[in-house]
Parts: structure tokens; C-alpha cells; sequence
């Protein structure tokens, strides 16, 4: 398989989580959302996906998967163990509600595109932007620190979609210096998390196009 990532990109930084999970090989394929304007725009990328967004997973009969929650939901019902959904519907509802507030909620209005058409379109200024930024990560936060109870991960003793999506959230959030004490469940189940060696290799410091 091939994984076309981007070292800094959350929504790749998931896939990547559940890769190693699955204990899946996989090559990856940069590409920079940032540099000369953007390799995702290019004519060779959106061929591979026509909304220009990683991630994207090449399976290897050709088949082409796009968007990171529905990449993490194929490899889990293709390759099962171990699960990223609990067996209760009404707690994989849960996981899912957890998981689609990050996925959904907080992450689109901290993307990329929104950020880059702040600045360059509404002519904002980079402490405006950050302003923004912060606002959607502490609403987001304050809403899932109370539905997460740390056992030691999102819910419970079993790591699940929901902690695959906050670990990069919390990343990201650190990376952009969103203050995080008023969060201690958050912060415990991503400081558990980060000690799994399939979370650990995603970080972003270790992949291979990291800057």
C-alpha cells in the first residue's frame, strides 16, 4: 500500500496511528501542503485524489481511499484485529461521537485551507488567525474533556478511533501552544497513548519528509 501523508497533516497522522495498529506495511508518499504553493494542487495529485487532500491510501489492487475516518473504518473491518471499535453499538456510538468532534467539529476549522484563506484572501493577521485557532481548540476541548474518562485511554482499557484521532488534535494543538491544564483527561490519554510504539512511530517528527 501506499500512503500519500504529509508529516504535519492530523488527518494523515491518523491513518498513520492506524496502520501501525494494524501492523500494516505501508510506503509513503510525501506530499507538501505547504512548499511552492502546495503539492496538493498539483495535476498528479489530483488525479490520485480530486479534492487535493491527504490522506489517501493506494491499496494494492489499485483501489484508491480517501478521507481519514473512512480509511481508519476499511482497515478496521478488513483487518480486525486488534479493533478500533468496541463490540456494544451503544459504546461504538460513543467512540464515534468522540471521534467525529475532533474529525469534524474542531479539526476543518483549524485545516490548512481555512487557516491559509484567513490570511491570504481576509487579509487577518497571523495573531487573528491564532486567535481563531485557539477558540475552536478550547470549545472543542472543554466539550470532549467531558466525555473521555482516562482508563487509561478514551474509553477504557482499549485503544479505539477516538484515541486515534486525539492524539494528533492534542499535537497539533501543542504545536500552535493552545493552553491545555484546563484538560487533564485529554492530556493523560494522550501521554498513554504516546506510549504505544504504533503512536509513537506516526509522531510527525518521525516520518520521513519531517522538516
Amino acid at each position: 500500500m501506499k500512503l500519500y501523508t504529509y508529516f504535519r497533516s492530523s488527518a494523515a497522522y491518523r491513518a498513520r496511528i492506524a496502520l501501525n495498529i494494524k501492523v500494516l506495511a505501508y510506503e509513503t508518499v510525501p506530499i507538501h501542503l505547504i512548499k511552492d504553493g502546495g503539492a496538493q494542487h498539483s495535476k498528479e495529485f489530483r488525479a490520485v485524489n480530486p479534492q487535493g487532500r491527504v490522506p489517501a491510501l493506494a491499496l494494492d489492487n489499485g483501489e484508491i481511499l480517501t478521507q481519514s475516518l473512512a480509511i481508519i473504518e476499511y482497515l478496521d473491518e478488513v483487518h480486525p484485529k486488534p479493533p478500533l471499535l468496541p463490540p456494544n453499538p451503544i459504546d461504538r456510538a460513543k467512540v464515534r461521537a468522540a471521534a467525529d468532534l475532533i474529525a469534524c467539529d474542531i479539526h476543518p476549522l483549524n485545516n490548512t485551507s481555512p487557516l491559509q484563506y484567513l490570511r491570504r484572501e481576509l487579509k487577518h493577521e497571523q495573531s487573528v488567525v491564532d486567535t481563531w485557532y485557539h477558540h475552536w481548540i478550547l470549545q472543542g476541548f472543554a466539550a470532549l474533556e467531558a466525555m473521555l474518562k482516562p482508563g487509561p485511554y478514551s474509553f477504557g482499557t482499549n485503544v479505539t478511533l477516538a484515541d486515534v484521532c486525539l492524539v494528533p488534535q492534542v499535537a497539533n494543538a501543542r504545536r500552535l501552544k493552545v493552553p491545555l491544564d484546563k484538560f487533564p483527561n485529554i492530556v493523560a490519554i494522550d501521554a498513554a497513548c504516546l506510549k504505544l510504539p504504533a503512536f509513537d512511530k506516526a509522531r510527525p517528527e518521525n516520518q520521513p519528509d519531517a522538516e
